[in-house]
């Protein structure tokens, strides 16, 4: 299975109700997403690395996840300044800056930072059943909740399957190069990977039939909403709230 590496813990966000998180981090991922005003992102920001520290969580890790994001937004502070129509703010040998690209960029840097905390923060927290189940309860399609909850279980294995693959081509000798053989090679693999993960869903699917499964978990742990949970979910749409405002008065 996949290292649940923020789930286990004893802190405040770790003790609130899974179907609060999942409501909160939905309704404020939205609206950090439809925000453009700096002051809201700032905010946003703040709030976000608010809930990492009640949450107690590794910063290291932490800063690990936000890097692999931010490597991808590096591409867009690359491009976007020189694309973006607008302004000329700067000039980079041929190329012409544009103020609007730079502000368009920063925010993008923003709002992916701000979401992706709270989403470690929030839902990171929780074990990935817990939260298929508050999903459930929350009444999200079943079909949507398998969906998540085998993608995740399954993920690992196919990974391992071809991990198999590649050390059965190393052990025949095989060595990546820029050349036909390799791009085949390389198809070939793909191709394996995908018929062998359809065998194995195949036979996990009658394996499941044959133990009375017909498209429903169920379990026996049930969630309790306490006045802990009550106001986190107020203070969190109070937030949202102030974030709404902040810019709802940039559009008046």
């Amino acid at each position: 299975m996949i290292e649940e590496q923020f789930a286990s813990g004893d802190s405040l966000v770790h003790g609130l109700d899974p179907r609060m998180k999942l409501i909160t981090a939905f309704i404020y991922a939205v609206v950090v997403a439809l925000s453009s005003r700096f002051p809201a992102l700032l905010a946003a920001l703040a709030v976000s690395l608010a809930l990492i520290a009640l949450a107690r969580l590794p910063m290291r890790k932490v800063l690990h996840r936000l890097a692999v994001v931010n490597g991808f937004i590096l591409f867009l502070w690359i491009f976007l300044p020189f694309t973006y129509q607008g302004e000329v703010w700067f000039n980079f040998g041929p190329l012409r800056g544009t103020r609007e690209g730079v502000v368009f960029a920063l925010q993008i840097t923003l709002k992916c930072n701000a979401i992706l905390l709270a989403l470690i923060a929030l839902l990171a927290t929780t074990p990935i059943v817990t939260l298929g189940h508050a999903m459930g309860q929350l009444r999200i399609p079943d079909t949507l909740i398998q969906l998540f909850l085998f993608t995740y279980r399954y993920i690992h294995v196919i990974f391992q399957e071809h991990y198999r693959l590649r050390n059965a081509m190393r052990a025949r000798g095989f060595v990546p190069r820029t050349n036909t053989h390799t791009y085949r090679s390389y198809a070939y693999l793909v191709g394996m990977l995908l018929v062998r993960s359809y065998d194995r869903a195949e036979r996990i699917h009658k394996a499941m039939l044959c133990r009375g499964f017909h498209g429903k978990y169920y379990t026996l742990s049930r969630f309790s909403i306490t006045r802990g949970d009550v106001a986190y979910f107020m203070i969190m749409v109070s937030v949202i709230l102030g974030m709404v405002l902040i810019q709802w008065k940039a559009i008046l």
